[in-house]
């Protein structure tokens, strides 16, 4: 049984509300991870944090959720101290000391291995969902995509190396440091790309993104590292309660979301002051909502869902969601901006914001504009700039530039 407290919304200057369910994060059996991003970005560089009123105000770094807290339990494998779960130290699962081309299975031979897999006495490991390996995402890396050559001195990746290993792709077989990719038991109800390919949602710790991944490819079907997870499931599933004021309380998360979004796309610079905005107004009878992280926000979608089986966005009807036209022409749902700066190599390395997609996640890829990631995948945008510079996208498969996104706003409901 879940342990929750009741408490009523205070109204400022507003009309009085229903009483409002809701259990604190302290109580909540699934809070999410924190990001762990530690600096504000602007535009595009680094910039001290700024105080209310000023712009670029309470981004990730300034809204602390529950720190990652592991335990290395010296027998090969961790406990995630946040979510409970126990994982797998290392993808190396050859034990040869080396994480390479050699560590990389398929869909369906990562399933069979996790039937026979036996470690530190335990034989209960299974293939971990989408939200359950994003839960590890650390927002401290450096995305190295567009880095020529196979230096890495530059680059940092996107999870806990002071206890996970961790290997980029493997050079020396012909893949890019980029090739990364972490397999998860999700599978995307739709398909991508034109050909409407069988594909899986992956975690890349080494570019920090969420995608889908066609399950086959060069004729072969794709392989991907593998990290083993055991304990409670039901991590990420939120548990919604319609408050009818408009407001949704995911008890299971500890998080209160704003229900509807806020109706138009605006710059990362503009979702920020939306939120600081909607606090002075008491927005929904609270002064303290926050533009969500990007794991906070991942933590919304419904994977069961997509514009093309459901007709809907990948997100609990609960919710209210804009509608808008892609960039193929077709009725579609928003990408969603986070609070979280999506870091580069470069020398304007807080250029691209981090952004959920609820509908479609298009790209211009073979010709044609199509869904090439997937209703739920995670990316990034430039925050400044004219998504105009981009007719065919941006990357090897066209990933759509769209600068300005929408925005929905949560608090912590303690």
């Amino acid at each position: 049984m879940i342990s929750k407290s009741i408490f009523r919304t205070i109204s400022l200057a507003l009309p009085t509300y229903a009483i409002t369910a809701g259990v604190s994060m302290a109580e909540a059996p699934f809070p999410i991870p924190d990001t762990m991003q530690s600096a504000c970005y602007g535009e595009t560089q680094e910039i001290t944090c700024t105080a209310p009123g000023e712009a670029f105000y309470a981004q990730d770094a300034q809204h602390l959720g529950p720190q990652q807290s592991y335990t290395d339990n010296g027998d090969g494998t961790v406990t995630d101290n946040v979510t409970g779960l126990m994982w797998v130290q290392t993808p190396d699962l050859n034990s040869d000391g080396v994480i390479n081309i050699d560590d990389k299975r398929t869909l369906d031979e990562a399933l069979a291995g996790a039937e026979t897999f036996d470690l530190a006495g335990h034989l209960d490991w299974r293939l971990p969902t989408i939200t359950e390996m994003y839960s590890l995402m650390n927002f401290n890396g450096i995305d190295p995509s567009g880095l020529e050559g196979n230096d890495s001195s530059s680059i940092r990746p996107f999870i806990d190396t002071s206890v996970f290993d961790f290997g980029y792709g493997d050079t020396d077989a012909g893949e890019r440091l980029i090739d990364g990719q972490m397999a998860s038991s999700t599978r995307y109800v739709s398909g991508t790309n034109a050909t409407k390919d069988d594909t899986l949602f992956g975690v890349n710790f080494a570019d920090g993104r969420i995608k889908g991944y066609g399950l086959m490819l060069h004729g072969q079907p794709k392989e991907f590292y593998i990290m083993y997870v055991r304990g409670t499931e039901g991590y990420g599933v939120p548990n919604l309660t319609d408050n009818g004021d408009g407001t949704v309380t995911d008890t299971a998360s500890g998080l209160m979301w704003a229900q509807a979004d806020n109706g138009e796309a605006v710059s990362w610079e503009g979702a920020l002051a939306w939120a600081e905005e909607m606090n002075a107004q008491g927005y929904l009878g609270y002064d303290d909502w926050h533009v969500p992280n990007v794991k906070e926000l991942q933590g919304l979608v419904d994977y069961s869902r997509s514009p093309d089986t459901t007709d809907s966005a990948a997100l609990d009807p609960v919710f209210e969601i804009s509608a808008i036209t892609n960039e193929a022409g077709e009725p579609d749902f928003p990408f969603h901006w986070s609070s979280t700066t999506h870091a580069n190599f470069t020398d304007q390395p807080g250029t691209f914001g981090a952004y959920v997609s609820f509908g479609r996640a298009m790209g211009f890829f073979g010709g044609v504009w199509t869904d090439v990631h997937g209703a739920g995948a995670q990316r990034s945008d430039p925050k400044i700039g004219d998504a105009a510079e981009y007719p065919e996208g941006n990357g090897p498969q066209g990933d759509a530039i769209r600068v300005m996104n929408h925005v929905r706003l949560v608090r912590d409901t303690d």
